[in-house]
């Protein structure tokens, strides 16, 4: 049973005629009758006893149809309510997010949203996540996406941060044929030697900084804000990378095979990642962003 079904047996119930029925609802008279025999079998019963002057529902037929009409009324009324719901949002949602977030994840989720909100213009910014913070307690965006480190990063009492239920790690990129490829786990000191190609945010760029002053100078072979390219040129043999394990979620490289991601442990990764929105308490947007939220699959 499906509720096109119940929406055949209701016109024809009106009209007293599968043809009419049909014109109505511009559908071909085969594809009622087709339908409602399949619900007819389905049940074991004659709904509708077919006549020259029309198409009328049996006596047992009157029982069922009573409750299918019911059921059809009920679903109409959830439509309404979903409709009301909906319909109380509006304006716009300004969101800003790290590059790696908006790569895994962010797609799927506004899409889902955009479907049942239609009427929400939704604009993203991407930006450095101390620039996303910002953004969100100065209220210029009404929702911030970032990855937090624990322990390490605080926010200000009035930013709400909620989780995503999705905690990760570092992970080095090595192509198929490395050596590195059949390590469990790595440490900083055992990449030292190999070319980087490097994700030129910040943190990345800082971790970089701390591997030099431990060491000597590394050999960075490119610099780029372009996560797809750092998976590429890795997969190319150009080096290894440093990379979030949230950007490698459902990566096409990794799951082929082309590269191959190894955990990296001890100093200075002393931390987890946990990756999250952020935003204002009170503001404008604030059942916006909330409800947004409720969207987010990881």
């Amino acid at each position: 049973m499906n509720f096109e079904q119940l929406e055949y047996i209701k016109e024809v119930i009106e009209t007293k005629s599968m043809s009419i029925a049909a014109e109505n609802l511009h559908v071909s008279q085969s594809a009622i009758s087709q339908s409602i025999s399949l619900l007819e079998k389905e049940f074991g019963v004659q709904l509708f006893k077919r006549s020259r002057i029309g198409t009328f529902p049996t006596d047992e037929g009157k029982k069922i149809i009573k409750k299918l009409l019911e059921i059809l009324k009920k679903t109409d009324e959830l439509k309404e309510e979903v409709q009301s719901i909906t319909s109380s949002f509006s304006g716009e949602l300004k969101i800003a997010t790290n590059p790696s977030i908006f790569m895994t994840f962010l797609p799927k989720t506004l899409s889902k949203f955009k479907n049942n909100f239609p009427q929400i213009k939704v604009t993203i910014k991407e930006m450095e996540k101390i620039d996303v913070i910002d953004s969100v307690d100065q209220g210029t965006v009404d929702l911030g996406l970032i990855s937090l480190f624990k322990p390490g990063d605080k926010l200000a009492d009035h930013i709400i941060f909620h989780p995503f239920h999705y905690e990760g790690n570092f992970n080095i990129i090595v192509p198929k044929d490395s050596a590195l490829a059949f390590s469990k786990e790595l440490q900083l000191v055992d990449i030292k030697d190999y070319p980087f190609v490097i994700y030129d945010r910040s943190f990345y760029n800082n971790l970089i900084d701390d591997l030099e002053k431990q060491y000597e100078s590394i050999n960075v072979i490119l610099r780029t804000k372009n996560s797809e390219v750092i998976k590429r040129a890795v997969s190319e043999g150009l080096g290894i990378s440093l990379v979030s394990s949230l950007m490698l979620k459902d990566d096409p490289y990794l799951e082929s095979g082309k590269i191959v991601a190894i955990p990296l442990t001890g100093y200075p990764l002393n931390f987890n990642v946990i990756s999250g929105g952020i935003y204002s308490n009170g503001r404008n947007q604030y059942r916006l962003v909330k409800k947004f939220l409720e969207y987010v699959e990881i």
